[in-house]
């Protein structure tokens, strides 16, 4: 199983990264797979720990896909790490082993702590559209321009369907970056 989450790591001198990544959940170990190169790889091959954030504001996932990286941490708990402050939960990770790969290395995390913050109150159909649209512009470079508008297209009708405020932010900024990859793309 993957869940969509946010990672937050450190780099040694305490510089904070937050990335959205699907964790590979295998039975009681948190599997991730980051792509070479990337700074969630290099902090976690520095230090050894990170922050795996459960998170229903899909701002969040739009906004580090769109240049908005700049979201409210407090400390970890038993880690040096950060946490988000609009994490529902969190689960605090040490690295106990890397199966090395050319192009995304597995990094098999143990729990050293878990913490609930808020209840989780479920998602609506509009979560998950903005969820879907951010990979797709995370892979602007990877699939063809037709397939991910029309993807794009089918999504809009949960959003359409059940957005609130935090949902349509997040739409527009998607869909800002992709207007932006069009117009590139016809130059």
């Amino acid at each position: 199983m993957i869940q969509e989450t946010i990672v937050t790591t450190q780099s040694s001198e305490g510089i904070t990264h937050i990335a959205p990544m699907g964790i590979h959940v295998e039975g009681d170990s948190l599997v991730i797979l980051p792509f070479r190169p990337s700074t969630t790889l290099n902090n976690f091959v520095e230090t050894k720990v990170g922050v795996i954030n459960y998170c229903d504001d899909v701002r969040v996932f739009a906004g580090c896909l769109t240049g908005r990286r700049d979201w409210p941490l407090q400390s970890a708990q038993t880690i040096s790490g950060r946490v988000l402050e609009c994490a529902l939960a969190h689960t605090e990770v040490e690295i106990e082993r890397i199966e090395e790969n050319t192009t995304r290395p597995k990094l098999f995390c143990k729990t050293v702590h878990t913490a609930n913050h808020a209840p989780f109150k479920g998602f609506n159909r509009a979560q998950f559209s903005v969820l879907e649209a951010a990979i797709l512009i995370s892979r602007l470079d990877m699939l063809p321009l037709q397939k991910i508008e029309s993807e794009i297209e089918y999504l809009r009708i949960g959003l359409d369907k059940t957005a609130g405020e935090r949902e349509w932010e997040a739409w527009g900024w998607i869909m800002a970056v992709l207007d932006n990859h069009k117009r590139n793309a016809n130059r």
